[in-house]
């Protein structure tokens, strides 16, 4: 049964991004030909609470082929990115939106689905996640809302749509879903029929890949308060089974308080070692697993008490980015409350601005100092004086070390002879 002239339940004004320029282009192109069209997911999600909307995802009952034909024939650009599940990617003013054909899970083995289309609202938003992801809305603000999405979302409940083991094991990655929306949405509790699915597949979740796991961990420890869901989820077993590394949650609940919600400062403060080689199981960019490792263990011990010449000679080898990092996390372990210090030594490396030594290697070859060995441990050794004096020392105060180190070369060349 089509049911796409089932009635609203509210009207709300849709957020600008779905309703500027780009997104009328593409809304214009997949409805030339009398199609209906829906926003469906989080943006509608979003909008409902008033939230930005950055990813704008539409359906539609016509076939993804369909779709790309009409795309092109507004001229805008379409990618076949899912065509096999039914998901197509305009293009327009160089923003993506996700179209994607209304459909029905076929089968299911708890990663990847094998779907059928459909012209049928309901029946596709019955197979999706929650009950707040499963409402829609049309380009001029009806709001379509099976299953009590928004009543769910005022009151902070996080509920499946329909059986909740059924859902889980359409994709298991769904259990961790649930928890990254209970921290973000969720008030008053988890929803019981919830967590007993979620416990219950938790000896499943090693079926996911590492990049999935991943990618919804590192969400989840991005939201402002992520402690109370990550000590739900090791009491029933679920944070054991993707993330064994967790250690105590003393550290990441006091950096959880002090922090710019950096997802990996604060995996860093959960498990507290074995940075690198975490970093690697989870397959993180290079980038990512240096800067873990640098943070689990801390790259260095940092004293409350340190002055403000052993923060700028701290600055000038480790850099402010990694120093706020090792800042934020010693603040969280400490016991002795003393805040005004980390905060001072926060401000030194937020206002840091890298000095440059006043000489480089051309300055030690005009001396008469050949290319090689020579010229580098004279600037070391001139590197070394000037940082010993809190980088105060000019150009002309650091080319006479230069010359006197220069001068000594020399002199032990001559008694080498």
């Amino acid at each position: 049964m089509n049911t796409a002239h089932e009635a609203p339940v509210a009207r709300i004004t849709p957020a600008p991004s779905m309703t500027d320029d780009a997104a009328q282009a593409v809304i214009a192109a997949l409805t030339a030909d009398g199609a209906e069209v829906r926003f469906v997911g989080g943006c509608v999600r979003d909008a409902l609470r008033g939230d930005a909307v950055n990813d704008v995802d539409l359906a539609t009952p016509d076939a993804p082929e369909t779709v790309l034909a009409l795309l092109a024939r507004a001229g805008l650009k379409g990618v076949p990115t899912g065509i096999e599940h039914g998901t197509v990617t305009a293009v327009a003013d160089g923003r993506p939106f996700e179209i994607t054909t209304l459909r029905l899970d076929v089968a299911t083995d708890g990663r990847h689905a094998e779907v059928a289309f459909t012209d049928d609202w309901r029946a596709d938003a019955a197979r999706r996640d929650f009950t707040f992801n499963a409402m829609s809305l049309s380009p001029r603000g009806d709001l379509y809302d099976y299953f009590g999405g928004r009543d769910d979302l005022e009151a902070g409940r996080v509920r499946f749509v329909g059986d909740a083991p059924r859902r889980i094991a359409e994709d298991y990655l769904r259990v961790l879903r649930y928890f990254r929306f209970l921290a973000r949405f969720g008030h008053g509790g988890p929803d019981p029929e919830a967590l007993q699915a979620c416990a219950a597949a938790a000896g499943s979740l090693g079926r996911l890949s590492v990049e999935r796991v991943r990618m919804e961990l590192m969400k989840l420890l991005a939201t402002p308060a992520p402690v109370p869901t990550l000590q739900v989820m090791a009491e029933i077993g679920v944070l054991p089974a993707v993330l064994p590394e967790a250690g105590p949650f003393t550290t990441l609940l006091a950096l959880c308080g002090i922090d710019d919600r950096d997802a990996l400062r604060r995996l860093a403060a959960l498990v507290g070692s074995g940075g690198e080689a975490l970093g690697r199981r989870l397959k993180m960019a290079n980038l990512e697993i240096a800067r873990l490792a640098r943070l689990a263990p801390p790259a260095r011990t940092l004293e409350a008490g340190m002055d403000t010449s052993a923060q700028r000679q701290l600055l000038y080898e480790l850099g402010p980015d990694l120093l706020r990092d090792l800042v934020l996390l010693a603040w969280a372990g400490d016991r002795e409350n003393r805040a005004d210090r980390w905060r001072a030594m926060l401000e030194t490396a937020n206002t840091w601005e890298a000095p440059k030594l006043p000489v480089r290697g051309a300055d030690i070859t005009a001396m008469g100092v050949p290319v090689g060995p020579q010229v580098g441990r004279i600037v070391a050794g001139v590197e070394a004086w000037w940082r010993g004096r809190d980088f105060r020392p000019d150009r002309q105060a650091c080319l006479d070390v230069a010359r006197s180190l220069a001068d000594g070369e020399a002199g032990s060349d001559d008694a080498d002879q």
